[in-house]
């Protein structure tokens, strides 16, 4: 019985500094797959020394619908999709080895396994982050090609799954955000996708709504999922994630936020 085969997309633009180490965190896969999207760095030219298939798309049309441009693009059985930023530890790359198996003995089960979630550990500002908003942050990565697909959302797309969903052991190294201008910067670039995202489900925003939801968002991080134990760090990322919620709501009642 031949081996499971597995492809690794990524989503680039401008990720020179982080594409090399990316995919060497994930040698064992059979192939991968770079989208670019314009990078006017070294990006395209490290991925494809390394042995990565390089391919380019001309438009940017948001997180959800590019992963489903490289996720057309994958060859092989099976699917793990990851950014420039992460990296797929050892324990996690033994775990997905693992899970590839079984799923080659129980491939034709009725409750055969579709994908699988992991644990991401974010890097904020220098600092792995363990506790508040970020720390488990379960994310569905390794799936069967034919039985899932990207949500069309701008940012935070999310993996539609039809099957059954296993967890492994291991965690996928995220490194985000080195300094708080790279924060900064995303924060806004992301509350503007966030907030076309909604209200183009029928959202709607105001400054009540950016209040109350801020403060909510403070609270559920710092206090209730225990950002405190982060210390310094964790209060700036509490912070950070009540200013984003606020500007996401705030953006949702502005003219010139997109609705189309």
């Amino acid at each position: 019985m031949p081996a499971i085969s597995l492809s690794v997309i990524v989503i680039t633009k401008n990720e020179a500094r982080h594409i090399e180490e990316c995919l060497q965190s994930v040698a064992f896969a059979d192939e991968w797959v770079v989208l670019d999207s314009g990078s006017t760095d070294a990006t395209c030219e490290i991925a494809r020394a390394w042995g990565a298939r390089v391919e380019s798309s001309g438009s940017w049309p948001g997180f959800g619908a590019q992963k489903n441009r490289a996720l057309a693009l994958a060859r092989c059985e099976w699917v793990l999709s990851i950014d420039a930023d992460e990296r797929v530890s050892p324990e996690l790359a033994v775990s997905i080895a693992a899970a590839l198996k079984q799923a080659q003995i129980s491939a034709t089960a009725a409750d055969a396994v579709a994908a699988f979630e992991v644990s991401r550990l974010s890097r904020f500002c220098g600092q792995w982050i363990r506790h508040g908003d970020w720390y488990p942050d379960r994310v569905l990565r390794l799936f069967k090609r034919e039985k899932a697909r990207f949500s069309d959302d701008l940012v935070h797309e999310r993996l539609l799954v039809q099957g059954r969903v296993a967890r492994l052991r291991g965690e996928l190294l995220h490194d985000t955000m080195p300094s708080l201008h790279d924060a900064l910067d995303k924060m806004n670039r992301y509350s503007t996708g966030r907030a076309t995202d909604k209200l183009r489900q029928g959202g709607r925003g105001g400054l009540g709504a950016a209040l109350l939801h801020s403060a909510w968002a403070f609270l559920r991080c710092y206090g209730l999922k225990r950002g405190f134990l982060d210390g310094r760090l964790g209060f700036v990322l509490a912070v950070y994630i009540a200013e984003g919620t606020y500007y996401r709501y705030l953006k949702m009642c502005t003219p010139d936020t997109e609705t189309a």
